[in-house]
């Protein structure tokens, strides 16, 4: 039950930390609010329509007993003139006239309850209340030995404007306290914002120029260790990538002069050619695996985004794998416009592709948005891999030719480049069953 009861409050809570500031100012307020208000109406205003309700009481009291004490036409005809000039009270005395059986319904409001209750405290004579007429008025009906002394009285006397005051007082200093709380919490979430969007941006490969760091000191500061993390991280990048570049070159360096010395020696000694042809197949293949290594070393190699075309991409690298005879089929929607790193992703597009070309004949591309994303499906008709197992494929040096293509011998490094490829892009890699009976990689990046 309390599982249950923190997993509700959790749902209702705001995610977002501009909402949940306010929160903490506003319910505070309301909370100060609320209390001043139930002392308000539960003291003062009981205390204040007591007041008014003893007000009109004593001028009804007062009309009454006059006229008791000067039963006269004449001086009758003078008090009810004199009530009505003077305390807003208009009375007719109906000679001869009763009060009915039933009296009218007593309403539920504080100014009933204190109308009735200061009228029943002075008066030992029956009378009625109606305070639930439509011309905004109180009619008070009193029986008399003579007659049924009627009194009409507007409504307004029994209410007060401090009670009008007061809530416009409320309602105004928390619109007021509201308007700058919120002033105050915008400007105080926009360099977080700014401080998420450059962070986002740099671990999309993208670089924020703008951004400066902002707002109260300890973002200042987180904003400040930001930019140290980011230049740190670029600068070893860049050192990465010139020591790689040194060593591809010292590397090659010597298998290109052992490709030359094997030539050489073909056409000095011809009988050894079948020797010589498996010695350079052994020396291309490490070549190959070279690259692969200084690709997956190399990351991205710090290649800044731009503004591509994917589907583009996407046809040059089908192209390409054409003209080595391989059947694909490409489905790719028009104008998949994204920021990219071109070199980087045609790295990953062509290690999927041609991770499906080895394990499938059939291979089936498709290229679409999908919301904010753009989902790129490379799928075949392979052995396909084992569910275990597929997140470790995407481990370097990982391999499954055992299971897929034991004619095969890679470095185990090319999904674990495309993965790396994507998620440098702020994306990502699945794999999953394809319809086709293989493998299904799901490229999704963002737009």
């Amino acid at each position: 039950m309390a599982a249950t009861r923190t997993s509700l409050l959790k749902h209702l809570t705001p995610k977002r930390l501009f909402w949940r500031s306010l929160l903490i100012l506003l319910i505070p307020m309301v909370l100060l609010q609320g209390v001043v208000a139930y002392v308000f109406f539960e003291r003062h205003w009981d205390t204040v329509s007591r007041r008014l309700a003893l007000g009109l009481t004593g001028d009804i009291i007062y009309v009454m007993r006059t006229m008791q004490k000067y039963p006269e036409d004449e001086f009758r005809e003078w008090t009810l003139r004199a009530a009505h000039r003077e305390m807003q009270i208009n009375a007719v005395f109906e000679k001869g006239a009763q009060l009915p059986a039933e009296a009218p319904p007593l309403g539920s409001s504080n100014m009933d309850r204190m109308l009735h209750h200061a009228l029943s405290e002075r008066l030992i004579i029956p009378f009625h209340i109606d305070t639930r007429r439509d011309d905004k008025n109180i009619s008070v009906r009193i029986e008399l030995k003579e007659g049924v002394l009627d009194i009409l009285t507007p409504r307004k006397r029994m209410f007060s404007t401090t009670v009008y005051i007061f809530v416009l007082w409320m309602v105004g200093t928390a619109l007021v306290v509201t308007a700058i709380a919120i002033f105050f919490l915008r400007n105080q979430i926009q360099p977080i914002r700014r401080l998420a969007r450059a962070a986002e941006a740099f671990g999309k490969g993208r670089e924020e120029v703008d951004f400066k760091p902002g707002g109260a000191s300890e973002i200042r500061q987180a904003a400040a260790a930001f930019i140290d993390m980011r230049g740190r991280i670029a600068r070893h990048i860049d050192q990465r990538t010139e020591m790689l570049a040194g060593v591809s070159h010292d590397l090659r360096t010597p298998l290109t002069r052992i490709k030359l010395q094997l030539t050489m020696l073909r056409e000095s000694s011809p009988d050894t050619g079948a020797e010589i042809s498996d010695l350079e197949s052994d020396i291309a293949e490490m070549e190959k695996m070279i690259d692969e290594y200084l690709a997956f070393a190399r990351g991205q190699g710090g290649e800044a985004p731009v503004p591509a075309d994917l589907s583009a991409l996407l046809s040059d690298i089908v192209e390409g794998a054409r003209r080595n005879d391989t059947v694909l089929e490409l489905d790719a929607e028009a104008a998949l416009n994204l920021p990219l790193q071109p070199n980087a992703i045609k790295r990953c597009l062509t290690n999927l592709i041609d991770n499906a070309v080895r394990y499938g004949e059939q291979v089936e591309i498709r290229a679409r948005r999908v919301g904010e994303s753009v989902e790129v499906l490379v799928e075949d008709d392979g052995p396909g891999i084992p569910p275990e197992s597929i997140e470790d494929v995407f481990k370097p040096f990982y391999r499954l030719d055992n299971s897929r293509n034991p004619n095969y011998a890679g470095a185990g490094l090319g999904l674990a480049i495309a993965r790396d490829v994507a998620r440098s892009h702020g994306g990502d890699i699945m794999l999953q069953k394809s319809a086709l009976g293989g493998l299904r990689a799901v490229l999704r990046l963002p737009v």
